[in-house]
């Protein structure tokens, strides 16, 4: 038995060879095609992208037909560069600098010379394109915006690099793909699948037909079309708005997660990063360190959230026992609380939870957050319950939006404070500020806006999100969870009442729409920069936030202001106006959108760097918009002065 065991197991691994070897040579050819590459031409047919709309159907992003001048180098024969360079508009130094760089990547597969040509310029090139031999075109789609907003939210589509060829095999040499925002989230549902067609040449290097008779030919599959849950007349308002300011608007569906409008300032025109103009202008805002256009603000910048923070101290406060509603704490003006300093206070009296919010005091705050800490007899560990308390409104944290970008946001932990007094000495009197939302605690404008979504719902909140639809395919399960957070659902109503009266009695009394129950919590949050070496404390960053109405929320909001001033000056007009824009689609508030449309803050900017490319270009549109409204061009300053 022994005997047979070796040559068996000979004979049985040359039959699995020889089966192998009669699969690769004879059934599948698919090596064959590789290894037969000099005598085959390929050619890809490219689909058109997924279309883009809108929660309410309008289109959005569409696509545009492009040609991308191909080069072959060593196909390249007698081509008289003087013709072919004018007939292209560039120069013959461009014409040597593209020919060496494709010659780099590959002297026998195409590489793109000159991208983007529009029908004309193509035109006039597909007429001679005979006598330029190694030169072909090949056709793709190029997008074609409906709208001259939400930039930040679409992103842009751009050649790939070597770097992403290399690690997917999909990509080729000229490919598009998207980058930032859906298009480059949604790339693989948005790009659909391109086609690939195989000809035969002879050893004159001519094309005498098909290969194989069409056996590897592929159709190209057009991308799958997507609604956003962006409400766009709502995003077109918010960017109006914004219009030379700096900051972050964000609303969301407190009942889904749903994003309605992601607004970032200074924005741009996403229609400018199509075309051969389109890197000119893409260098324009990466360069451009001032207004820092492509940075989007409402998911990437961190700032203290002053004020608005208050809510979740007082829920908190109620959740572990330390207050209740009645609880009083008398406020004079200020607060002496540690070592001689003193916490500021506009307002005075006593003050229970109620009128705490409406009023935004913060000794009242600042007593809440003590007796949390205070509580335990170790001051680490109660940090920790509080941090516990703030994560579970989705801070702190990535978000698992879908979008490609964010930031975490700051939660301190006791390991936060050992690290910045790593010999102890820290307690409640010595972070105090966070109770107020200062301190350590930083948060993005879309963890704000969250934040008051979990409120209007009464404890618990739906990861917010920017697809609505995608043709064909169901939307990813994770954004149908409910996340429920550590504070019970009882303590909302009384803190949801609070916010009632900031606008009824309270720091937003001014900016009422009639007919629109909003409860809304106004902010001010200090603003420190580096400025010659030295930092320098700047004006305030205005913030608000709000949901509305106050029984069955359909839009929660957060409005940040760069260097804005008080939360009720310019972040609270716009809330209070986007929020009746998206429930009754008009406004009454003309006297605030007025103010707004008008208010510039580029004198403030200004101490920060010179008027960029960028800003000029707001500067101009502020008053199209302003002559499209019949509103004259001015600024004013607005010396409102409230928490």
């Amino acid at each position: 038995m022994r005997k047979l065991l070796l040559p068996s197991l000979i004979i049985v691994a040359a039959s699995l060879l020889v089966i192998r070897i009669f699969y690769l040579q004879v059934i599948n050819d698919t090596f064959k095609l590789k290894s037969e590459n000099n005598a085959i031409k390929i050619k890809y047919d490219y689909p058109e992208r997924g279309y883009i709309y809108d929660r309410n159907g309008k289109l959005l992003v569409a696509n545009q037909a492009s040609y991308d001048i191909m080069v072959i180098p060593r196909e390249l024969k007698n081509i008289d560069t003087l013709e072919f360079c004018q007939l292209l508009n560039i120069t013959k130094e461009d014409f040597i600098k593209k020919i060496a760089k494709a010659k780099i990547y590959s002297p026998r597969l195409p590489s793109v010379f000159l991208p983007q040509l529009n029908k004309s310029e193509f035109a006039a090139f597909q007429e001679k394109i005979r006598k330029f031999e190694g030169f072909y075109f090949q056709k793709r789609s190029l997008r074609d915006y409906e709208v001259d907003f939400g930039a930040n939210i679409f992103g842009f589509i751009t050649q790939v690099n070597e770097q992403l060829i290399a690690k997917n095999p999909y990509y080729k040499s000229g490919d598009l793909i998207g980058q930032q925002g859906v298009e480059q989230y949604y790339e693989e549902i948005l790009r659909g699948i391109k086609g690939v067609k195989y000809f035969q040449k002879d050893k004159y290097n001519r094309e005498i037909g098909s290969y194989k008779n069409g056996k590897y030919d592929t159709i190209a599959v057009q991308g799958e079309d997507i609604n956003l849950t962006l409400d766009a007349e709502l995003q077109k308002y918010g960017e109006q708005l914004m219009i030379n300011k700096r900051g972050g608007i964000v609303a969301i569906e407190p009942k889904t997660g749903e994003i309605l409008a992601l607004v970032t300032a200074p924005s741009y025109d996403p229609g400018i990063l199509v075309g051969r103009q389109r890197s000119k202008n893409y260098t324009m805002l990466y360069h451009d360190s001032i207004a820092k256009p492509l940075y989007d603000r409402g998911l990437l910048a961190e700032y203290p959230p002053g004020s608005p923070f208050k809510i979740l101290t007082g829920l908190i406060g109620l959740q572990e026992g330390v207050v209740d509603e009645q609880t009083s704490f008398m406020c004079n003006h200020g607060f002496s609380y540690a070592r001689g300093r003193f916490m500021k206070c506009h307002d005075s009296g006593p003050h229970q939870l109620h009128n705490g919010i409406y009023h935004s005091c913060n000794t009242y705050f600042a007593q809440v957050y003590m007796r949390t800490i205070n509580k335990y007899k170790k001051p680490a560990y109660a940090v920790d319950v509080w941090s516990d308390h703030v994560k579970s409104f989705g801070l702190g944290q990535f978000m698992g939006y879908d979008l490609p970008t964010g930031k975490r946001g700051n939660v301190p932990t006791s390991k936060t404070y050992k690290r910045i007094y790593p010999n102890g000495g820290w307690r409640s009197t010595t972070i105090v500020s966070n109770s107020i939302g200062q301190g350590e605690v930083l948060m993005t404008p879309i963890q704000l806006a969250n934040m008051m979504a979990t409120v209007a719902n009464e404890g618990h909140y739906f990861t917010p999100h920017i697809i609505k639809k995608i043709k064909g395919e169901n939307i990813d399960p994770k954004f149908k969870v409910k996340h429920e957070t550590t504070i019970d659902k009882k303590y909302f109503k009384p803190m949801i009442s609070g916010l009632f009266d900031v606008y009824n009695q309270g720091t937003a009394r001014s900016l009422r729409v009639e007919g629109i129950d909003i409860c809304g919590k106004t902010g001010t949050a200090e603003n420190f920069a580096k400025i010659g070496g030295k930092r320098v404390q700047l004006e305030d960053h205005s913030i608000f936030v709000a949901f509305a109405p106050k029984d069955n929320p359909k839009i929660a909001i957060a409005v940040l202001v760069e260097n804005g001033g008080f939360g009720a000056t310019i972040a609270g007009p716009i809330a209070s106006l986007m929020i009746e824009k998206y429930l009754r689609k008009t406004i009454t508030r003309t006297d605030l959108e007025k103010r707004i449309l008008e208010r510039s803050l580029q004198d403030r900017y200004a101490k920060l760097g010179g008027l960029s490319d960028v800003v000029k270009l707001q500067l101009k549109k502020q008053d199209s918009i302003l002559k499209s409204k019949k509103i004259a061009p001015a600024i004013k300053k607005d010396t409102t002065k409230q928490n």
